[in-house]
């Protein structure tokens, strides 16, 4: 009897797995669950030709010979749930765009269809060929972008500014814009600008046009050309997708330059301005070289810029300048560098991390060479080339100057009663000229930096409006330090993009103040550029004076190093670890060196109202070769002056007033006494022409010392 129970048993279990065999490839085999099958078949609700469609699509979605993506014609893509009214108008259309274009698909079994034809057809459609790498740009956002046009383009047809106008830009021939001079290079692309060829342009305008002059390097990421071009593309008129639109702003944008007769732009290290009389404290090229060993060799490796990384650099200067080098002693053995044609020799460096600086005098153009003179490292691989190329004429500034000049300013107010003055400030946001090559997003009042100089009488009423610009993408206001009330009147004058707000306040107490933006971040937008200084005079006045400027030191945190070039951006990291990329006088690199530099003739009795906008540094204002002879401390006028000062410390948000007569001819550099500050751009210079005094200072003033 147990013997036949366990073999019934055992047939049983045999029995048992057969059928679950059978049961899981049934279900294997079986259709998808309805709600797949539903978007293909509904046939409930969809017609026998939109299934038909349906089917045709499916097969000729992967790539039909048309190249017209299925997804987007197909009543495949159409929800199940719509009506039959709404579907089937749209199938017969896809079937004859499918069958005409496309082999004849084999039938597909209605049982087993696909999980869903929309969503199927939708992942293997190829891309549209007609698509912009920028299309689906937002044209709000790309407002904002145009920013770094805008100080060179305009929109409006015919109105060529620094670069040509960019309406109607789609369709255009490279170079054609009538009216505007290009340079050779563009009109010579033979290029005709779309979607595709302003992309690229846009992505890398020396890539697509070599030589076209152009020193803006180009938009760093796909969505603000996909934005800019959105935003450009009502300019077209209509002619081609938003996409084609963006790379516009920058195949233009090269022109400017090629029309002014610009050089290229300069490497990262190298600043290729013309050798300058004017700065005798800041050279024109800049390399550091560190020692090291390459390629089974001893060498020299480029540190910085341009050439970081390379093994024994070139090094070059236009002649004239002066090359300053910096020599790192990389792995411990003993170097120097001699550059023989210039008569220039290092110190030795000894000893890992060691290091020197040494400068030179470019003084003839020619392929020239520089080597380590210690025995044997010549011939083991530390030797590089030193080309100096002729003096290159004097560059035109391509980028929209954004510095205020130092002699803008309203004169002495006569003797008067108080009265009421209306001061009118706008906050602008612009892409303006940070230095060569570089420019950057500044916030201004007044589409300057420093903003306005204010100039009023104790007893005044001031009658301040304030209109933040609509293309402004922030709330600006206004700090006076010379108010008596909340926020030196921010608290009342938080003005939204578009909007103007005003309030009056009274001048209590004399001396030169500062002002500037006090909206959240505070310090971000006293960084970018807003602030600017008022002067409250006594009743009487200040003394007479034959010059009065005024300069203002500020601190820039930009998210790319020192000197490289292209359009640089804020960092607000940079900011709160108050690490700031560049530190300049009245708004940009040069501003008070190059571009407007102070000028008084001998015997002059000059006036300097100085301030600080910050946010973060304090300044030890010097003039070189000068010596206060009065200085209003800390802004006030109150008091008497002090006498006979060589430096004077100005903390951020405070002023000062100096003066001094001009006795010598000559130059005289405006400084922060932080000297290493001069090396990321806070130089300025005035220039005192006139007769030679030698009962003062006899002596030959050399060549290119800038004095």
């Amino acid at each position: 009897m147990w013997r036949a129970v366990r073999e019934w048993y055992i047939v049983g279990i045999g029995v048992l797995l057969i059928a679950g065999g059978l049961t899981l490839a049934a279900h294997q085999s079986s259709p998808p669950p309805a709600i797949n099958q539903a978007a293909v078949t509904a046939p409930d609700q969809t017609t026998p030709a939109a299934k038909t469609a349906t089917r045709t699509a499916q097969q000729a979605a992967p790539g039909t010979a048309s190249g017209i993506p299925a997804p987007r014609v197909t009543a495949a893509a159409v929800p199940a749930e719509q009506s039959p009214v709404s579907t089937a108008p749209a199938a017969p259309a896809a079937v004859a765009a499918a069958q005409t274009t496309a082999p004849s698909p084999a039938p597909l079994s209605h049982d087993h269809a696909t999980p869903s034809a929309a969503s199927e057809t939708s992942a293997q459609a190829p891309p549209t060929p007609s698509a912009s790498p920028a299309s689906g740009g937002d044209p709000v956002a790309g407002r904002l972008v145009f920013r770094k046009c805008q100080a060179c383009h305009s929109l409006e047809p015919g109105k060529n500014i620094l670069g040509p106008s960019l309406a109607g830009i789609v369709g255009r021939k490279a170079g054609a814009e009538p009216g505007y001079s290009y340079s050779p290079a563009l009109k010579q692309a033979d290029i005709v600008w779309d979607g595709k060829t302003l992309d690229s342009y846009l992505a890398d305008p020396q890539k697509m046009v070599p030589g076209n002059k152009m020193p803006f390097p180009g938009l760093k990421t796909e969505h603000d050309r996909a934005d800019v071009i959105a935003f450009l593309a009502p300019s077209t008129g209509g002619a081609q997708p938003a996409a084609a639109a963006p790379s516009a702003a920058r195949q233009d944008a090269p022109a400017p330059a090629a029309a002014a007769g610009q050089q290229p732009a300069a490497t990262d290290q190298t600043r290729q301005s013309p050798p300058s009389s004017d700065i005798g404290y800041v050279a024109d090229a800049n390399y550091t070289l560190r020692s090291g060993i390459a390629e089974g060799r001893m060498v020299y490796i480029g540190v910085g810029g341009a050439i970081e990384g390379k093994v024994n650099p070139l090094l070059t200067a236009a002649e004239g300048q002066v090359v300053q080098l910096t020599l790192i002693n990389g792995e411990g053995a003993e170097h120097d560098i001699v550059f023989p044609d210039q008569d220039t020799k290092s110190p030795r460096v000894t000893g890992k991390g060691a290091s020197t600086t040494i400068a030179l005098r470019a003084t003839k153009s020619g392929d020239f060479i520089y080597f380590c003179s210690v025995p044997g490292h010549q011939l083991a691989g530390m030797q590089g080339q030193f080309i100096v190329t002729p003096r290159p004429a004097p560059q035109a500034v391509v980028e929209a100057d954004i510095s205020r000049e130092p002699d803008d300013l309203p004169p002495p107010i006569a003797k008067r009663e108080p009265q009421s003055v209306r001061v009118d400030l706008l906050s602008v946001e612009v892409e303006g000229r940070l230095a060569e090559g570089t420019t950057f997003g500044y916030w201004t009042f007044n589409g300057k930096v420093p903003g306005p100089f204010i100039r009023v009488r104790v007893g005044d009423t001031i009658d301040i409006h304030l209109k933040n610009s609509a293309d402004s993408a922030m709330i600006h206001s206004v700090d006076f330090h010379a108010v008596t009330g909340p926020g030196g009147g921010a608290a009342a004058l938080q003005v939204d993009p578009g909007r103007e707000k005003s309030m009056t306040w009274k001048a209590l107490v004399p001396g030169l103040y500062v002002y500037h933006c006090a909206t959240p971040m505070v310090a971000e937008h006293i960084a970018n550029g807003m602030y600017g200084p008022i002067l409250v005079e006594t009743e009487e006045g200040l003394p007479r004076v034959d010059r009065e400027f005024y300069v203002m030191q500020g601190e820039i945190y930009t998210d790319v190093p020192y000197g490289q070039h292209g359009s640089a951006e804020f960092s607000v990291e940079k900011l709160l670890n108050e690490r700031p990329e560049y530190f300049v006088f009245n708004g940009s690199v040069g501003a008070l060196a190059k571009l407007h530099p102070l000028k008084a003739k001998v015997g002059d009795v000059v006036r300097i109202f100085f301030g600080v906008g910050g946010p973060n540094f304090t300044s030890s204002f010097h003039v070189i070769g000068e010596i206060f002879d009065k200085v209003y401390s800390l802004g006030g006028v109150l008091s008497q002056p002090l006498e006979g000062i060589q430096t004077v410390t100005v903390a951020p948000g405070g002023a000062v007033i100096t003066e001094f007569k001009t006795k010598v001819p000559g130059n005289y550099t405006l400084v922060d006494h932080a000297l290493a500050r001069a090396e990321r751009g806070l130089v300025g210079v005035l220039r005192v022409e006139g007769p030679p005094n030698p009962d003062i200072y006899n002596g030959q003033v050399m060549s290119g010392m800038g004095h």
